[in-house]
């Protein structure tokens, strides 16, 4: 007997991932490319051509995928790239044009949504609330909620690793331009302390932190010698812990970064951005330890997928 197979694309603005999963919810196949969407996106705009070919390509392929598992129902999602550029909508067209997926191109809400129901399966038992936060390519949302999963507060910081790392020229680290993206960060998460009314929740709220961001720096405080996502899902680690591993960030230069194994070729040009973009909020946020996160919303969207 078939079983029914489900499928989520997540098309961020640096990688897009897929992932197929059963009728028991039990991944399958799984697979994530760095497309670089958002690449020259401050600069001009839009998503240009060689960006837009990428995109293309990694959605093309991921079809066919799904055609050979069969999979009867999907939800495919792009984010801020695809959000705040100019020729987003006509992107999202030529994906249906050439590949027959439907992308959709969802908003912060939507997206703090999502991060926040496959982030919370990683909350502890002990807290009542959460403050979840998840750095992307092109943004960085942040939501104080209730476990749950009712939203109290949430706000979108239009700087993620990418667009950051471009418009601050942060490929090689810089401490004069890194203190200018974090005084730029930490005015939004001012913000969001008080409009969340932080302080009220803070003694019974967790702060959990998703992305690929916290896991590559959690692998290196554990000394893990590689990435390991899947391994570190879940783990609680402490702040001071992190900000040793973000000096060494600091410390390398890109071609450092492009061969160490916790980063790589792929990530390192916007690395040093992420660190900085991580640390301010962490900072501001005043919480001594943070949970990082592999879950996020492709999580979510399976489980939606399979109960809707």
């Amino acid at each position: 007997m078939n079983t029914k197979k489900v499928a989520c694309i997540d098309l961020g603005s640096n990688s897009c991932r897929l992932r197929i999963a059963d009728e028991n919810g039990q991944v399958i196949y799984k697979n994530s490319k760095a497309t670089k969407l958002g690449e020259g996106l401050f600069e001009t705009g839009n998503l240009i051509e060689p960006s837009i070919k990428r995109g293309l390509d990694t959605l093309g392929e991921y079809a066919k995928i799904m055609k050979e598992h069969e999979v009867q129902n999907y939800r495919a999602v792009a984010t801020a790239a695809c959000r705040t550029a100019k020729n987003g909508k006509e992107f999202a067209t030529l994906v249906k044009l050439k590949t027959g997926l439907d992308l959709e191109i969802i908003d912060t809400l939507e997206e703090a949504r999502l991060n926040l129901k496959g982030a919370l399966l990683n909350a502890p038992k002990n807290k009542k609330y959460a403050v979840v936060y998840d750095l992307g390519g092109a943004s960085t949302e942040i939501t104080l909620a209730r476990i749950d999963g009712h939203i109290l507060h949430t706000i979108s910081i239009p700087w993620g690793a990418r667009n950051s790392s471009e418009a601050y020229d942060l490929k090689e680290f810089n401490e004069v331009k890194a203190e200018r993206l974090k005084e730029d960060i930490q005015k939004y998460v001012s913000d969001f302390v008080l409009d969340a009314h932080l302080e009220k929740y803070k003694s019974d709220c967790a702060l959990i932190a998703t992305s690929s961001t916290p896991l590559r720096l959690c692998s290196m405080v554990k000394k893990d010698e590689s990435y390991s996502r899947e391994k570190n899902d879940g783990a609680c680690v402490k702040c001071c812990e992190l900000d040793g591993a973000v000096l060494m960030i600091e410390n390398m230069s890109l071609e450092e970064r492009s061969k160490s194994a916790y980063i790589g070729e792929d990530r390192a040009p916007i690395f040093a951005a992420a660190c900085v973009i991580f640390k301010a909020i962490y900072d501001k946020l005043g919480f001594d330890e943070l949970i990082v996160s592999f879950k996020g919303a492709q999580d979510a969207m399976l489980k939606e997928l399979q109960h809707g």
